[in-house]
């Protein structure tokens, strides 16, 4: 009986295995913009799919609240990632999406001429729930297997044989079993897990012969600093008092050298000031008004730019983000953010959220802001029909940078700002190289500043690698990176844009159906090939003699 019962609660055991084991051609780690459009790629190439997401939403920050894209020049944007914005266009052409204001009211903000054959429309500004709506019928239309919430196993979960990854298993205990997988996450979690190369934080100048990737204290761009002197010490004068809240003890180290710093995050809010439509802005827990009296001494020294970056999308909205020497960038709280463990990014991401919202909390409550600014901003609110499981506030918060993977080649600003060619490309970028500040420090003259913050920009779009997106051959044969790409720093500040991650997608799964039709590592394919296969997916790879 006891023999017999072991039996049964072996083979009990080995179906509830059989059940939790899942095998597809490719298998796409991450549900944000990248991802989707990797899987629906592999999908109209013939290929099973699985996309195996942490998130319960899909799209990341697409759907996640940064509904005023960074475009770029829109005419280097094709393929996958200009049907989506295409689609955007078309859901904004429906009278029941005009719930909060009047189409004409918005008008065209945002909206792109047609395509060179003149078939498609675009708009590139959105609220976040349109954008979710379009992931979803992707996923819909794609017949595309979701498995939400799965987290992979950072430690044991990746499984490789031959240079090659066989097999990745979720902390629920789920398996996925895969010829070709993508890392499609903000963080890189399955690159790092699978041991292949990556970097965090900014490089030295002296690496790649570069001039704005190390520290870059001195160098002031947008209207991110302080532009006026601004006493750090709690009594103001007396260094013995100790700092404000929001300023760092620390060195900021020599103007040129890297270290393991990395930009700052924030939640892109979406704000509605329409009152049907708007939760006022709720007191967090822990709120003190005193972590804010930086902000307040920056107000008392006539700073007036705080509705500055409330970019309006459809239905009285916002895509509210950071702008300002304090604002809603957390600047110097998320450093070990990229390799941090599961629980301890919770905590991070929670300690954003408590600092935005007090933010908000104390601009609309503290006397300290001038009255006319204050009177404005209690107009606004969260917007009341977006993020309704999550209090209204987005579910995705900014990673702007987090891990950045070192391959056989690594993009570098010079070959984003044309001073080096870009052999085998697969998509084009053109955003500016866009760093938000990395660290606020005292000065040797005695005042706060913030540290980090960089715009250049850049004369033309350029080119970016097959060869940034695939590891080195020696650690992993079967695995592409199309959001935490082989780059510098600075050069990820423009590569680092929502529509150039859904081009890298569509890119890698591409180069993953094509390896497999060919039974070959990813870095042994044949670019040509390759290249044909993603002009005829309307991909841009070079700079079209019309713009779109």
């Amino acid at each position: 009986m006891g023999l017999f019962s072991c039996a049964g609660d072996a083979a009990r055991n080995k179906n509830q295995a059989d059940d939790q084991t899942y095998q597809a051609d490719v298998i796409v780690y991450g549900g944000n913009s990248a991802a989707i459009t990797a899987a629906v790629q592999a999908a109209r190439m013939g290929k099973s799919v699985l996309v195996v997401s942490p998130d319960k939403h899909l799209g990341g920050l697409s759907s996640g609240g940064l509904g005023f894209t960074d475009t770029g020049k829109k005419e280097v944007i094709g393929g996958l990632a200009r049907e989506f914005y295409h689609r955007i266009y078309m859901h904004y052409q429906k009278a029941d999406a005009w719930q909060w204001q009047k189409q004409e009211e918005y008008g065209n903000k945002g909206q792109g001429t047609p395509a060179i054959d003149g078939s498609e429309r675009t708009m590139w500004i959105f609220e976040p729930h349109a954008a979710e709506a379009v992931f979803e019928d992707f996923v819909k239309e794609n017949k595309l297997k979701i498995f939400r919430d799965e987290w992979l196993n950072r430690e044991t979960g990746v499984k490789k044989e031959n240079g090659k990854i066989s097999s990745i298993q979720t902390l629920s205990g789920k398996t996925f079993t895969g010829k070709m997988f993508i890392d499609a996450t903000y963080e890189g979690d399955l690159m790092a897990a699978a041991g292949v190369s990556y970097h965090v934080g900014r490089e030295a100048n002296s690496l790649y012969g570069e001039e704005y990737n190390g520290v870059q204290t001195g160098v002031l761009h947008h209207d991110h600093y302080f532009k006026t002197n601004i006493d750090p010490y709690k009594t103001p004068g007396d260094k013995s008092s100790g700092l404000l809240p929001l300023i760092s003890a620390e060195d900021p180290g020599v103007k040129g050298e890297g270290d393991k710093k990395v930009q700052a995050y924030n939640f892109r809010m979406c704000l509605s000031n329409h009152p049907d439509n708007r939760v006022p802005f709720p007191k967090p827990e822990g709120y003190d008004p005193a972590r804010y009296e930086l902000l307040g001494r920056v107000f008392a020294s006539g700073w007036r730019e705080l509705f500055r970056k409330f970019d309006p999308i459809p239905n009285r909205k916002t895509d509210t983000n950071n702008h300002g020497p304090v604002s809603t960038d957390y600047i110097g709280m998320n450093w070990d953010y990229p390799e941090a463990s599961y629980e301890r990014r919770r905590e991070i991401i929670k300690e954003h959220e408590n600092y935005q919202k007090g933010l908000m909390y104390f601009m609309t409550t503290d006397s300290r802001v001038p009255a006319d600014m204050q009177q404005e901003l209690k107009t606004w609110g969260l917007a009341k029909d977006e993020f309704k499981d999550n209090g209204n506030w987005p579910h995705q918060i900014y990673v702007r940078e987090a891990r950045r993977m070192v391959s056989d080649y690594v993009m570098t600003e010079n070959e984003t700002v044309g001073k080096k060619p870009v052999p085998n490309p697969v998509g084009m970028g053109s955003y500016s190289l866009d760093s938000h500040n990395i660290q606020r420090y005292v000065k040797p003259d005695g005042y706060v500043q913030n540290e980090g913050d960089i715009g250049i920009h850049l004369k033309n779009p350029y080119q970016i690698s097959y060869g940034a997106i695939i590891p080195k051959k020696a650690e992993c044969e079967n695995l592409l990176v199309p959001v935490c790409v082989s780059s510098s720093h600075i050069a990820y500040g423009s590569i680092r844009m929502e529509p150039v991650f859904m081009i890298l997608g569509q890119s890698a799964a591409t180069a993953a159906a094509m390896a497999i039709d060919k039974n070959i590592a990813v870095q042994d394919l044949d670019y040509e090939q390759l290249k044909a296969r993603l002009e005829q997916d309307k991909q841009i790879l070079s700079q079209p003699k019309k713009a779109l």
